[in-house]
């Protein structure tokens, strides 16, 4: 909130013009010459500070509902604060700078023996699937588990989906952005219908390990190879943010140390998932789907108590105009409206519940196609109960910190440390809370690398070794190879945390990339199976293309954006004291850099830049479709014609039969069968000249 150039320059001028703002309303309000005084109404400060009069050319309307209002409400609500420090009693001139440390939340013991019990279970789990549950010794049995029954895939299925990155941010949406991203409920439900109808079918019909098998029968090995290879990137810097994300949160928020967390993570999932095989996964995950329920409904039931009731929560949240669902704005560079979060938000689910071979692998493992249906349906409502639950997390502690902000007075740093802080200090009486907290948190991450590294595995062994590499593996060894694998893409992940550790911006960067290739290869199923024109060259080349285009407008966007505005927010009533001068002199060492990139020249000023990251798995799918088809059209239309040559120089000279052939819709059908060899001594086949099935 402070960190910027135009709160500086808005926090410097009200430091000028603190003594002589009277005489300039006086100059800006009355008339020439008439020598009248203007008193300074409460809402003319801030038309003041920009030089705009009150209903003037400049507008007051929109100068009210900008973001650059809030910015400039928070910061004379801090210079007020510190004239009324000035004349505060000598009672009240006890009262502690609000980022002292006794106001910061702590973690105990009792709560890292919790935390540690749910980390030693976990390891347990994987200990007794891999050395004293016979089974696993094959491929098959380690990456599928060999017919698992449907609840522990169900409550797998759940936490798959549910990262510690959402667990964090979706209260921190509510409580700066308000609950228009609440929508994104809505397009959970519509991916059902599309999965078990379309995507599903397909993938038991075919009984595959690896999803991207499908590309390789529907194209051909390049595709089923660019799948894997794609997904391999995707998951790797992906479960590295995972982790690293929400350590970097706790840490600030509770003290627990960074490398502390994520070794913890690492360590825990490496073992299980490449001991215990795909069974080691579903039950772990079943265990950390337990925990993290539990401490998610204990933190809302404690709320109900500490923080308000749920009538309070939602008449807080209407005052302060947090409760929106109805946002038709139809421009596409708006952050959140019902139709990116909708329609945007469909096709990032898609892509997670059909595309994504984390998921897939799963519902596999069970016996049947009717097994599955059950329980990815049943996942997606566990899913949605969960994020309800974190979204009305979000607006019970806005109602908690409604008149002190946490951010703003320095208590924390960033947003997403917002909902440990909370727990931790709201409830730092009630033992085992704060613990029972960071086990679920925990559970989350646990869950989403355990899933990804054994989902590896299977790409790797099955689409990149045996399809790409023709390496031959017995079903013995394969077991063997996905452990090593397994611990590789482990150890590989952990590197991949401390070197996007220090490039900052490149946390949310990378996140928008995992949303990028996923709406790819979502484009690239799509294009198999709804378009029979498409052949190996157009889905490879319009892939390719696709990919570079997204991420480029992608990484662009990220670096050029800036962040939407948040919502006002109060520091009125807090019970300690709000150093402002310590303020001002961080401000001030910010360097003074332009930040309204939208007004600046160049490419990065375009609109396409400025399109709500909701948008980006669409553009990626929709894109992929329609350059591969045209593509293929292409190259078919190509392809025809060279055919007509050489049936034309071979003496196929009738009009009529080559322009019928021509004309046809039908794609050219070859044949790679060679020619019987005559038994006639004097007749003789030529070789050379034969056609390649394409």
């Amino acid at each position: 909130m402070f960190a910027t150039q135009d709160t500086i320059l808005k926090l410097l001028t009200l430091c000028a013009l603190a003594h002589s703002i009277s005489a300039y309303a006086l100059q800006d309000q009355a008339p020439p010459n008439s020598g009248a005084s203007v008193a300074i109404l409460p809402s003319q400060k801030y038309l003041i500070v920009r030089g705009e009069a009150a209903g003037g050319s400049g507008g007051g309307g929109a100068a009210d509902s900008s973001g650059e209002r809030v910015e400039f409400n928070n910061a004379a609500t801090l210079l007020l604060e510190a004239y009324k420090a000035q004349h505060i009693d000598s009672g009240d001139s006890l009262l502690e700078e609000c980022s002292e440390p006794k106001h910061k939340a702590t973690f105990s013991g009792f709560d890292y023996f919790i935390l540690l019990s749910m980390l030693v279970i976990s390891l347990g789990i994987g200990i007794f699937y891999g050395f004293f549950q016979k089974g696993g010794s094959s491929s098959n049995e380690f990456l599928l588990g060999s017919e698992m029954s449907i609840f522990p895939v169900t409550l797998s299925l759940t936490t798959s989906f549910i990262t510690a990155i959402e667990l964090l941010g979706n209260p921190s949406e509510m409580y700066f952005q308000g609950t228009q991203f609440v929508l994104i409920v809505i397009p959970m439900v519509m991916v059902i219908p599309v999965a078990v109808k379309i995507f599903y079918p397909i993938y038991f019909k075919m009984e595959l390990t690896s999803c991207y098998e499908y590309l390789g029968i529907r194209f051909g090995k390049e595709i089923r190879i660019l799948g894997a290879v794609l997904y391999v990137i995707q998951m790797c810097f992906y479960t590295a943010v995972a982790v690293l994300a929400p350590a970097i949160a706790l840490s600030k928020a509770t003290g627990l140390d960074t490398k502390i967390a994520v070794v913890l993570i690492y360590v825990v999932c490496v073992f299980y998932s490449s001991q215990g095989g795909m069974k080691a996964v579903v039950i772990a995950d079943s265990f950390q789907a337990a925990v993290l329920a539990v401490s998610l409904v204990v933190i809302v039931g404690l709320g109900s108590f500490y923080s308000g009731s749920p009538v309070q929560v939602f008449q807080t949240a209407a005052e302060r105009y947090r409760l929106e669902f109805f946002n038709m704005d139809p421009n596409p560079t708006t952050r959140h409206t019902v139709w990116s979060v909708v329609i945007g938000g469909f096709f990032y689910w898609t892509s997670l519940f059909c595309t994504n071979q984390a998921s897939v692998q799963k519902c596999m493992s069970l016996k049947s196609l009717k097994l599955a249906k059950i329980a990815l349906g049943f996942a997606i409502l566990g899913l949605i109960g969960v994020f309800l639950l974190n979204f009305y997390t979000g607006l019970m502690v806005f109602n908690h910190y409604a008149d002190c902000d946490p951010l703003t007075v320095g208590r924390i740093t960033a947003s997403d440390q917002l909902l440990p802080y909370y727990v931790i200090n709201t409830y730092e009486h009630i033992y085992s809370i704060a613990g029972l907290f960071v086990a679920g948190i925990f559970a989350a991450s646990l869950g989403t690398v355990a899933s990804a590294l054994n989902s590896l595995s299977a790409v790797t062994c099955e689409d990149l070794l045996v399809n790409g590499m023709n390496i031959k593996i017995s079903p013995e060894k394969g077991a063997l190879y996905a452990k090593w694998m397994s611990l590789g893409f482990g150890i590989a992940s952990f590197g991949l945390v401390f070197i996007v550790e220090h490039l900052g911006g490149v946390l949310q960067a990378t996140l928008t990339l995992n949303g990028l290739i996923g709406g790819v290869t979502l484009g690239l199923f799509v294009l198999g199976i709804a378009c029979k024109q498409a052949n190996t060259k157009g889905a490879f080349y319009g892939g390719l293309l696709s990919l570079t285009l997204v991420i480029f407008v992608g990484v662009v966007a990220q670096i050029s954006n800036v962040d939407s505005p948040p919502l006002p927010t109060s520091i009125e009533h807090c019970d300690c004291h709000v150093n402002v001068t310590n303020k001002i002199e961080d401000l001030l060492r910010e360097p003074l850099s332009p930040t309204n990139h939208h007004e600046e020249g160049g490419f990065t000023s375009w609109p396409i830049f400025r399109l709500s990251y909701m948008w980006y798995s669409m553009i990626g799918c929709l894109l992929t479709v329609f350059l591969g088809w045209l593509i293929s059209l292409i190259i078919d239309f190509i392809q025809r014609r060279n055919v007509l040559k050489i049936t034309s120089a071979k003496g196929i000279d009738n009009p009529a039969i080559s322009q019928e052939i021509f004309k046809s819709e039908a794609p050219v059908q070859f044949t790679s069968n060679l020619p019987k060899e005559s038994t006639n001594a004097e007749g003789h086949v030529n070789h050379a000249i034969r056609i390649d099935d394409e």
